[in-house]
């Protein structure tokens, strides 16, 4: 008995879904584009929502930004919901790891009593902040229009949750359950925190989910971001040594990271007309001139050079405007 092994080739009826191959053609697409395009209700709507009635329940003129496509938003990163989580798990071992050394190792005890009373004084309030920004990029990701666009807020709204909850850890471990009560106090009463929470309840109420996107995730992102967790954490680390360090790491690697697709999606809708390069340059000087603004009694509370030290973060961001098409 003989056997003739053959190699036979079968050729797809098609090679993707048809509302990809309808914008990039019937050709193999990856996950990301599967997982990402054409994926908005457009048609068939029942009603108008009544709490908004001259609105679709999806419409894209919910913003004063005008796209002709609003598919054209791509996230640098190709996140998915399965790349998404794959990304994070690894983030998350990292974060994990540094939490058990210092927790086995009983770094948080010997930590300096001085440094650790303004880590704890500064940080922990911040929970509030992140709880705030998962709010505002849940809205964004709930009225914005274009998955490829309100996609990635929702997974920020998800990683500022998992940022809140980093410091609760953060001071359960090296302060107890009292001081995550004296920060609740603190962002309550203690008036160097008033300016933010005024900011962040301001910010609860702007309608339009692309100016909120700037002001939450370009503007106040950008400029706290750098303060606290890398001018502030170096401050800590002269004072105490690396401890309190160990435990920020998620949040530096994690903003590092996602100012890459915050700058992508500024300069996408800036370069899209001269009249959308014109607001969004107006979004960024007010938001950004109120966010500093806000922070300057915290950036007093928590460095030596205090408000001055948000200069070069400031001018820093502007860079970043101009180089995504939103400069002044």
């Amino acid at each position: 008995m003989s056997i003739d092994l053959r190699t036979v080739a079968i050729t797809p009826l098609r090679n993707t879904f048809d509302h990809i191959a309808s914008r990039f053609g019937d050709k193999p697409a990856s996950r990301y584009q599967e997982g990402s395009y054409r994926l908005q209700a457009e048609n068939n709507f029942h009603y108008r929502p009544t709490w908004a009635p001259h609105y679709e329940i999806f419409d894209k003129h919910r913003s004063a930004l005008v796209m002709d496509d609003w598919y054209s938003f791509k996230d640098p990163r190709q996140f998915y919901y399965g790349t998404y989580t794959l990304n994070r798990a690894r983030m998350q071992e990292t974060a994990e790891g540094a939490f058990s050394f210092v927790e086995q190792r009983g770094l948080a005890d010997t930590f300096d009593p001085e440094a650790k009373a303004l880590a704890l004084e500064i940080l922990l309030p911040l929970r509030h902040v992140a709880w705030g920004s998962n709010t505002n990029n849940a809205f964004i990701s709930a009225y914005g229009y274009g998955t490829t666009f309100t996609q990635p807020c929702l997974y920020q709204a998800m990683d500022q949750l998992g940022i809140a909850q980093y410091l609760t850890r953060l001071g359960l471990l090296v302060g107890g359950v009292g001081s995550v009560a004296v920060a609740r106090v603190a962002w309550m009463d203690d008036p160097k925190w008033q300016g933010v929470r005024r900011l962040v309840e301001d910010m609860f109420v702007v309608e339009d989910p692309f100016e909120l996107f700037v002001a939450q995730n370009f503007a106040f992102d950008g400029l706290l971001y750098p303060l606290v967790y890398r001018n502030f954490d170096a401050a800590i680390i002269a004072k105490g040594g690396p401890t309190i360090s160990m435990l920020l790491r998620f949040q530096e690697d994690w903003f590092t990271e996602t100012s890459k697709w915050v700058d992508a999606f500024m300069t996408t809708a800036s370069t899209e007309s001269s009249q959308n390069s014109k607001l969004v340059a107006g979004w960024v000087t007010d938001w950004v001139a109120r966010s500093a603004d806000a922070l300057e009694a915290v950036a007093d509370a928590a460095l030596d050079q205090g408000a001055a030290a948000l200069a070069p973060i400031r001018d820093a961001l502007s860079e970043r405007a101009a180089k995504c098409g939103a400069g002044q």
